[in-house]
């Protein structure tokens, strides 16, 4: 047989450059070992994960057996069907204090998609997006992805130092836009009243859009949550982006929505069209039922319950050196300074997984703010968290001084 002949070296044969800068995260290195060490037969402590402990409300689930009973299983309009857009535009007019109309609405594959959306509508190659870190891992992959460059300014500077100031000095003639995510993933940071208006104001004075993630809007324990699109002369620069994956513990019904005025709206509906044609039918039947059925009370009782397992794996951690400052207001995790463990937190991360069995999330995942620190989960039950304090609090005990 003969040789195959050798590839020019032009050869097409390659991924689209933008591709360049865009990877797994190191969530994904971490879930894939838990996977290995699971499937040989080892108990994890799951600290790693980002899903409500809680199953999908009943109520939701019998919506979606209704609707394929009642064969609503056809093609949808590609941005939703409308009683679903109409609830959606209530739930933001009167939760979050948006002036949204019926046009202004589009539902996605999960907040992942709005996100996606929303930056594949406004960047060009190399228009840049200031992304204040900690941040969520695929958010500056997003940016990249979509052609545009994540600046990365740190959010404790920010707040401590002034918005203005700090991100002042990240300002170029490229900057486009500015990301907040609050309440925050990975760090529970709920951002002022206070924090939102300086934004705003350098937004406004700068003429920038902001992308406001909100992803974690119904679970803030201690103050409360404000939407940036609310504040005044905002809407018409903000793009905000939700999802029922965290308050219904939806996470795999893929399912959430973003709310822009025109002229990004066209574009985020167009990147849905045009990647997905919209939502599985049934399960937009479904989030409706989770819009209208569902009471406060609920969010309650999940925030109760969350209150306690933050405050219990807080108090362990303490308890164990590793203090968790300030107290996370909001959200489902802990991002604890781990530095004195010794190394990056990539190599604390793997070492508490292949010698205490405990999964965490390095802070290099989150940005140029995150490394010294771990993410944990307290989105797990009470037992849980006790039993990975105990092997965590086993490991640290055996460590050479």
């Amino acid at each position: 047989m003969s040789a195959p002949t050798p590839l020019p070296t032009s050869s097409n044969l390659r991924l689209s450059a933008r591709f360049a800068d865009v990877g797994f995260s190191e969530i994904v290195r971490i879930r894939n070992r838990v996977l290995e060490l699971k499937a040989a037969g080892e108990t994890i402590h799951q600290f790693e994960g980002g899903e409500p402990f809680f199953e999908t409300p009943e109520p939701i689930k019998e919506a979606m057996r209704r609707a394929l009973a009642e064969n609503k299983t056809r093609y949808a309009p590609s941005s939703g069907i409308p009683p679903l857009i109409e609830a959606i535009v209530d739930k933001v007019r009167t939760k979050n204090g948006i002036p949204a109309e019926p046009a202004h609405v589009v539902v996605g594959v999960g907040g992942m998609q709005g996100l996606y959306g929303a930056f594949n509508a406004l960047l060009d190659p190399g228009d840049e997006v200031l992304l204040p870190s900690p941040y969520w891992t695929p958010t500056r992959d997003l940016i990249h992805m979509t052609g545009g460059r994540a600046v990365c300014v740190e959010t404790a500077r920010m707040l401590a130092e002034g918005v203005g100031t700090v991100l002042g000095a990240r300002l170029t003639p490229r900057t486009r836009a500015i990301l907040v995510n609050s309440p925050n993933n990975p760090t529970g940071q709920v951002l002022t009243r206070a924090d939102l208006e300086a934004i705003a104001t350098f937004a406004q004075r700068h003429d920038l859009v902001v992308v406001s993630d909100e992803a974690y809007e119904d679970l803030v324990y201690d103050g409360e949550h404000i939407s940036i699109a609310s504040l005044p002369g905002m809407y018409a620069r903000t793009i905000s982006v939700y999802t029922l994956s965290k308050s219904y513990g939806m996470t795999g019904w893929r399912l959430g929505y973003a709310v822009a005025p025109e002229p990004f709206i066209t574009g985020i509906k167009t990147s849905v069209l045009y990647s997905t044609n919209g939502v599985s039918t049934p399960t937009q039947w479904a989030a409706l039922a989770a819009l209208r059925d569902i009471p406060e009370s609920f969010f309650e009782e999940c925030r109760a319950a969350y209150r306690q397992r933050r405050d219990r794996l807080m108090a362990g951690l303490d308890e164990l050196g590793l203090p968790v400052t300030p107290v996370p207001d909001g959200a489902f995790y802990v991002f604890p300074d781990v530095s004195a463990l010794g190394g990056t937190s990539a190599e604390i991360a793997m070492r508490l997984l292949d010698e205490a069995r405990v999964a965490t999330v390095p802070g290099t995942a989150f940005g140029c703010a995150g490394e010294g620190h771990l993410r944990l989960s307290y989105s797990l039950s009470l037992e849980a968290i006790e039993r990975g304090l105990v092997a965590l609090g086993a490991y640290l005990r055996r460590r050479p001084a």
